[in-house]
């Protein structure tokens, strides 16, 4: 059967997939919670479920494309934003289909992209995480918070406009100052970060663990004064069962 992912692009399976390999560490978790036991390689970076043992494929960003080819996957995973377009082409070069997901903008668009590649090629029943997560992301609040959003520093790299994590927290009523960028990822010098909050235009900084490892140590001291929260980057940027958990935990937030 022939189904097309996110970007348009054919998907020709031979059945039900029983062999993955995921090179998305969320797409990792959603499809082993959802079909358990159908992954056979997933990245260095999947460490969710906390069970998962299957062998690893190096990072998403520069996977080693032999040893997917060696796992003889029925399906391999991809995210447009995570994954090369040329690992991509490799892979299907030599005959093994691949889904790219979209890198999505907004919560409900995450968890469409995940229905569909789920229920489509796996034929999986609509999971239940999936439906509770609807449920807790639909609202949009009022915004009560202004906030600067580092994913990276050397150089400091932000959250900017249509990026999942900025609809993460603008759902927990939490908007971005850089939400109306022209790029997703704006790189501003620390000069002009501080001037929000100097400016009083921002009043909370957030520094999650991943890409980057900010800490108590590393981060807030480049903002001295500003009020700043240490979050969960699986929590800020993963979409598929850690979201029931993040909104509990990150409903601190608010």
């Amino acid at each position: 059967m022939t189904l097309f992912d996110d970007l348009g692009e054919d998907v020709p399976l031979r059945g039900v997939p029983r062999r993955v390999v995921s090179l998305v560490p969320s797409l990792t978790e959603a499809l082993e919670t959802t079909v358990p036991g159908v992954v056979v390689g997933a990245t260095d970076y999947c460490t969710h479920p906390a069970t998962l043992d299957v062998p690893r494929v190096g990072g998403s960003k520069y996977p080693k494309v032999d040893r997917v080819l060696d796992l003889r996957p029925d399906l391999v995973l991809a995210n447009s934003e995570e994954n090369r377009p040329e690992d991509v082409e490799r892979l299907r070069a030599n005959g093994f289909p691949v889904w790219v997901t979209e890198a999505p903008a907004t919560v409900p668009h995450a968890l469409a992209s995940l229905r569909r590649v789920l229920t489509q090629a796996f034929e999986a029943d609509e999971p239940e995480w999936l439906v509770r997560a609807e449920e807790l992301w639909r609202e949009m609040p009022p915004v009560r918070r202004r906030a600067v959003v580092p994913v990276w520093r050397k150089p400091w790299v932000i959250l900017g406009r249509d990026t999942f994590g900025g609809d993460v927290l603008r759902r927990l009523g939490v908007s971005t100052v850089y939400g109306g960028h022209a790029d997703r990822y704006p790189r501003p010098k620390l000069d002009e970060l501080r001037s929000w909050f100097a400016e009083g235009l921002a009043d909370l900084l957030v520094l999650p663990d991943e890409p980057y490892l900010f800490t108590a140590e590393d981060g807030p001291e480049a903002f001295p004064g500003v009020a700043h929260v240490l979050v969960s980057g699986r929590y800020l940027t993963w979409y598929g069962p850690s979201l029931v958990e993040a909104h509990r935990e990150l409903g601190r937030l608010r």
